[in-house]
């Protein structure tokens, strides 16, 4: 019998985040931001009751970046996502599969409250995603399984209710044949003000943690972006191994025409030879609605995946009719999602592949977000994904050490102390799954300490515009 439940109680706390160094990307800045923590209590039909728990970055200016917005007034979307979920998600009080309940709560969600706050889709996405892990990992609790146990018997009921392009048996054979991932090499991130050469640079091993895959920030201008990738390629050349690299433009590139005349120099410039010879992807090059509007031609010869565009469950197939390849997976924009599109992404391939999905990070830091997104990743088949809370964040920042302590005994394999500091482990580039899979819940033994946070900023009260006249 499939396993139901009901949310009796979700609350939300903060802490903030400060950097170590600047990062760069798109249009924005980070020096420091809020980390937020999901707590839910749940009941579940003949197991009693549980406690979930997840985290999150509030990412500014990349879940909503219409330029008329202040990076508060971005977060301000984010707050008001997830109250709205909030409300949603309690107010279901019959019992319900894991995702029956999100799948009930998603198009009210998105297409009514959030739409009505003029929150946009990929935002108002947000809430759910991060109520979802929650009732997952108190799930998972409740009956005592990990999350690849529970997830390879979708534990969850996922079906293709909202996926008409797929059916329900697809996602239960995709789910059943997972055998976990258990190194996920780290892909590290080059911010746009990032040093490249010399001490701190790419080449630097106390920089990239051995890590063979880059993933390099573009900012829209092809001449500037040629340029400094000729730089970077020409250092990743003193590495003493192979390296592949990925490129991500955060929407920065502002047509079709823009990035032809990247792509060109890829093609013929032989300075970028280091970079195009060894080229997986190209990440989300132009705002998400010239995306939906600009199949890619001839183009799409050089893999190109979708980030920011994928803001619904249809995202993926609309992608592919444009030319796309791929898909990026992170588990704030929704663990379900991912877990369908990667399902697609196999089906397809099967007929004419190869189409993929890839592993991106949204600054995940250490403990329960860079845990779970490294949990999703290592199911759904992700050999290498970004990593950048450990490069752009001190460590567990400034978490209680008591908490940091406990994440470390508890997963030993994925953290370590040095310079005075908790830190994630890194091995030879990799990053280890076993402790994360032993874990009843999702990806973790240990929540963190609810006492040592303040309860979630609330959203401002948004001014109407007959407000304003």
């Amino acid at each position: 019998m499939p396993l139901r439940l009901k949310v009796n109680d979700i609350a939300f706390f903060e802490r903030p985040l400060v950097f170590a160094r600047p990062f760069r990307f798109g249009a924005v800045t980070i020096t420091a931001s809020t980390q937020l923590f999901v707590r839910v209590e749940i009941e579940v039909e003949g197991n009693g009751r549980a406690t979930g728990a997840s985290a999150e970055m509030l990412a500014p200016k990349w879940f909503d970046k219409r330029p008329h917005l202040t990076e508060a007034q971005s977060l301000d979307g984010l707050r008001r996502s997830l109250a709205i979920a909030r409300e949603l998600y309690l107010a279901n009080r019959s019992f319900e599969t894991a995702f029956g309940l999100h799948a009930s709560c998603i198009g009210p969600q998105v297409a009514a409250a959030c739409a009505a706050e003029d929150i946009p889709p990929l935002a108002a996405g947000f809430g759910p995603a991060e109520i979802d892990k929650a009732i997952l990992d108190g799930l998972l609790r409740a009956v005592g399984v990990n999350f690849f146990d529970g997830m390879t018997g979708n534990i969850a009921e996922i079906d293709a209710r909202l996926t008409p392009d797929i059916d329900d048996a697809a996602i239960a054979r995709f789910l059943s044949t997972r055998k976990r991932i258990d190194r996920v090499a780290v892909r590290h991130t080059v911010g746009m003000d990032d040093t490249v050469e010399g001490e701190g640079g790419v080449a630097d091993a106390g920089e990239n943690a051995g890590a063979r895959y880059f993933k390099l920030k573009l900012n829209g201008d092809p001449a500037h972006d040629a340029a400094r990738l000729a730089r970077i390629g020409s250092e990743l050349t003193r590495l003493p191994y192979a390296s592949r690299v990925t490129l991500d433009a955060n929407e920065q590139y502002a047509d079709l025409a823009a990035l032809n005349a990247l792509v060109d120099r890829l093609d013929h410039d032989a300075a970028l030879k280091p970079i195009a010879a060894n080229l997986l992807y190209i990440e989300q090059p132009m705002p998400r609605d010239i995306t939906k509007a600009s199949p890619l031609g001839g183009l799409a010869a050089r893999n190109f995946i979708i980030d920011e565009a994928d803001d619904c469950y249809d995202a993926f197939p609309q992608a592919r009719a444009l030319g796309y390849r791929g898909i990026s997976s992170k588990s704030c924009k929704g663990i379900y999602k991912s877990i369908i599109n990667a399902t697609r992404a196999a089906a397809w391939s099967v007929d004419g592949g190869p189409f993929f999905i890839s592993g991106e990070d949204l600054t995940c830091q250490a403990g329960l977000g860079v845990q779970q997104d490294l949990g999703l990743g290592a199911l759904i088949g992700v050999t290498h994904a970004e990593r950048n809370g450990h490069h752009y964040v001190d460590g567990f920042a400034d978490t209680p050490a008591d908490e940091a302590d406990a994440f470390l005994t508890a997963h030993p394999d994925l953290y370590a102390r040095a310079g005075g500091k908790v830190r994630l482990a890194i091995h030879d580039g990799d990053l280890l799954t076993g402790s994360i899979a032993a874990a009843p819940g999702f990806a973790s033994f240990v929540h963190p300490d609810w006492s040592t946070m303040q309860p979630l900023k609330r959203p401002t009260p948004r001014v109407s515009q007959e407000q304003t006249v």
